[in-house]
């Protein structure tokens, strides 16, 4: 006689998640995090809303990553905040991530990246690689030419106008082409307009797109208008897959800041509103651990929302909005 199915929980099928017993995250901010300290972990209240949110979003920009993916940080319009938005995420992105993160200052016109993310000139620029390109054939030969920033990488733009304008599509396609052997994220901060022969091939190279705009009259029409000139010119699925990224330093009662949100996130894949703040208002160097929470919060939320394309990405440019995802994402409030 055949023995019959065996019950459910027998000793012959216990679960890992059986013998387990399941615990909370351990808390580490605010009160919560007080408690478990203080009681040497015998009281767990459990993460807060805000840190459950946040550790969510840290998941998910540590989205696993095959090959390569490139991002373009993009804007029409000057001093809305570009260069503070392709800091913000390239310092996230290679903070919280386990592989190889590099930024791109792609400016033809003396860029400020290697100011914000080092706070110190460099030795070498971008200019200084494109005419050593056949002699890159490891990750060493590459990394003489960048500088750290934390755990980012940093390809500084030249800053003598008079070569920096000579770095044009061929050679920005060239770096590109070495970067891509031996980094697997590559954001490329981008000069203002989208007609100078670098931005060019920056677009048609683009997995990823962010577009800077703010919610003001100027900054909002100029990031709508970014989008039509994109749709224009053949490139609907960057658009369809943009991430908005609105920079709020700048505020007025005369505005409707949420129906600006709400133009993009019908028209993109995601917004994200990055507060103002007095450290990055300073022009200077960016660390990570100087914002206030809410701005720390927003930049991983634009990382976040920039990883969940990694994944559709690897396969083909991926359509409209993931029917699981909010198009507007904010940090969570206690």
């Amino acid at each position: 006689m055949s023995p019959g199915p065996r019950a459910e929980g027998t000793a012959d099928s216990l679960s890992y998640q059986q013998l387990v017993r399941t615990r909370r995250d351990r808390p580490r901010e605010g009160w919560r995090g007080a408690v478990y300290t203080l009681s040497r972990g015998r009281m767990n209240p459990g993460l807060s809303p805000t840190e459950a949110d946040r550790r969510q979003k840290i998941a998910r920009i540590q989205t696993q990553l095959a090959g390569w993916h490139t991002i373009t940080v993009a804007s029409m319009k000057g001093g809305v905040g570009k260069t503070t938005v392709s800091a913000l995420l390239g310092l996230v992105l290679a903070e919280y991530r386990g592989d190889r993160v590099v930024a791109l200052d792609a400016n033809p016109d003396a860029g400020t990246l290697a100011d914000r993310v080092l706070g110190q000139p460099v030795p070498y620029t971008v200019r200084d690689l494109i005419n050593n390109l056949d002699t890159i054939e490891s990750l060493t030969d590459i990394a003489r030419y960048t500088s750290l920033a934390g755990r980012l990488q940093v390809l500084a733009s030249e800053q003598d106008p008079r070569m920096s304008e000579s770095f044009n599509r061929q050679e920005y396609e060239q770096v590109t082409d070495v970067l891509k052997r031996f980094y697997n994220i590559i954001i490329t901060d981008s000069g203002t307009g989208l007609i100078h022969s670098a931005m060019a091939g920056a677009l048609e190279a683009t997995r990823s797109l962010v577009l800077v705009g703010a919610p003001t009259v100027d900054g909002g029409s100029r990031a709508a208008k970014t989008l039509d000139w994109l749709k224009e010119h053949g490139f609907e699925d960057l658009v369809a897959n943009a991430v908005v990224a609105l920079s709020c330093d700048r505020s007025s009662p005369d505005i409707d800041r949420a129906a600006v949100v709400d133009h993009f996130a019908q028209r993109c894949r995601a917004v994200v509103e990055i507060p103002g703040d007095r450290h990055l208002a300073s022009g200077g160097l960016i660390q990570l651990e100087q914002l206030r929470p809410a701005t720390r919060d927003a930049a991983i939320t634009l990382g976040a929302c920039v990883a969940d394309h990694f994944h559709y990405s690897q396969h083909h440019r991926h359509r409209g909005l993931d029917s699981t995802q909010s198009p507007v994402e904010r940090p969570r409030q206690d």
